[in-house]
């Protein structure tokens, strides 16, 4: 199983951290900045039989791929944000942390304009 890789890894890049904690506190933050990005890429290689299966049923269903790209678009901006402010508080700035989040929310807020448009247009449509 795949997890159990990411999770032995992680262990492990815990471990160098909780290491270099009080010895080195800038060598500690780089190691789980390394291991979140190494993380991170990993997922993405998994990530891309997940968008394939996506596509197939949108083509299946006659759905229109510009929607799924804009949703797939927010989705990975809602996990980039999430990370980004979660590797802000492992360095300690938790301030920059929430600065992350917002923009990640008014950038979902930007690419979901479209999509609130044409649910409005079919609203309209039917009344």
């Amino acid at each position: 199983m795949l997890i159990l890789k990411v999770i032995s890894f992680v262990l492990i890049a815990l471990f160098l951290y909780l290491f270099f904690k009080d010895k080195r506190s800038d060598l500690a933050i780089l190691v789980m900045l390394a291991a979140g990005i190494l993380v991170f890429i990993f997922c993405l290689t998994e990530l891309s039989q997940v968008i394939n299966f996506l596509k197939s049923i949108a083509e299946k269903a006659g759905f229109d791929i510009v929607y799924l790209g804009i949703v797939l678009k927010i989705l990975a901006i809602a996990y980039l944000a999430s990370f980004g402010s979660e590797i802000c508080k492992d360095a300690g700035a938790s301030s920059l942390a929430s600065k992350v989040e917002f923009s990640g929310k008014i950038f979902i807020l930007v690419l979901a304009i479209p999509i609130l448009m044409a649910v409005l247009d079919s609203i309209l449509q039917i009344l």
